[in-house]
């Protein structure tokens, strides 16, 4: 079992630069999307993020070995590929159809799914505290539609489809986080993102339009840049942070990305107002926010918070020695 370093202050500045990183990049997609398709901006990302761990690999002498994988590992492998691919392009539409903060807020049920289904794959446990968060973020979710609740339940706008589909986008997800956890027995994170990155590209590739290129501005050129090295970055110091620092509290401080998609967005729209739109949400629907970033920490806390708990009640109880 692996022991964090116990730098928990290094941990925790690489997991606020992993929270930066991955908050900003749906502010960086949606502009590029203006000028390439979201398979096409997939395809990029993938083939030069996969190209990237390739080279490393080689570099490193590690390049992973099929053969312990077996007929599971490669129906393992298939369900990672097809669920990594449907997240990143379901996420890519659904952006077109929302704003950065709404989107980025919506993934978050991505880890709930993916802990539901360990319930039932890994026989995982669901105490108390990820129950009240559960609760929280519900709530939170709630008081953040608040303002267009009537639209999403009573008709099939492009807002709701866009809702739909990054839910969508979080449901997929859930296998391929399922599918990565058990490769891991096999393959490193390297080998095994190395793989799937490469694979997926390979997928799309009859499908893109790789010339489109051309036809972006020099700034949307470099944000698809920034894009593609957003991945290997953040997932980089992500995996650097849980080697200092317990997952559950990784996990927790993860939460506050949407609050930085939300800061960064009203930034980026006081200084490129031609570029960005500004979030249309009512207080009532910030503080749901709020609430859908404390809910989903509590979630990741939950059950150290309830053993510490727990622990601190049975001290009070035993008697002096």
């Amino acid at each position: 079992m692996h022991i964090s370093s116990g730098r928990w202050l290094h941990g925790l500045f690489l997991t606020l630069v992993t929270a930066v990183l991955w908050g900003i990049l749906p502010i960086k997609l949606k502009e590029v999307l203006r000028g390439m398709d979201p398979l096409t901006v997939t395809w990029y990302r993938l083939m030069v993020s996969g190209s990237l761990l390739l080279l490393w690999l080689i570099a490193k002498r590690r390049l992973p070995a099929f053969r312990p994988l077996g007929r599971k590992g490669a129906w393992l492998l298939l369900a990672a590929v097809g669920g990594l691919l449907g997240n990143y392009v379901l996420y890519l539409i659904g952006l077109r159809l929302l704003s950065p903060g709404t989107a980025q807020l919506v993934i978050q049920v991505a880890p709930i799914l993916l802990l539901i289904g360990s319930l039932f794959i890994f026989k995982e446990s669901f105490g108390v505290g990820q129950a009240v968060g559960l609760g929280v973020m519900l709530l939170g979710f709630g008081l953040f539609f608040n303002q267009r609740l009537d639209e999403l339940l009573g008709s099939l706008s492009s807002y709701t489809t866009g809702v739909l589909i990054v839910l969508g986008a979080a449901c997929v997800w859930t296998f391929y986080g399922l599918a990565q956890k058990q490769l891991l027995t096999v393959w490193t994170s390297v080998q095994v993102m190395m793989v799937i990155y490469l694979c997926c590209a390979l997928l799309l590739t009859p499908f893109v339009h790789p010339l489109d290129l051309v036809n972006l501005s020099a700034g949307q050129a470099w944000l698809l840049l920034a894009c593609c090295l957003n991945t290997l970055v953040a997932y980089g110091a992500f995996a650097e942070a849980l080697a200092h620092w317990e997952a559950s509290r990784v996990s927790a401080a993860l939460a506050i990305t949407p609050l930085v998609t939300f800061l960064a967005v009203a930034l980026a729209a006081w200084l490129w107002p031609e570029h960005v739109q500004p979030e249309q949400i009512n207080l009532i629907g910030y503080g749901g926010a709020l609430l859908v970033v404390l809910g989903s920490a509590l979630t990741a806390l939950g059950p150290s918070l309830v053993r510490g708990y727990r622990a601190r009640r049975l001290r009070r109880e035993l008697p002096p020695t």
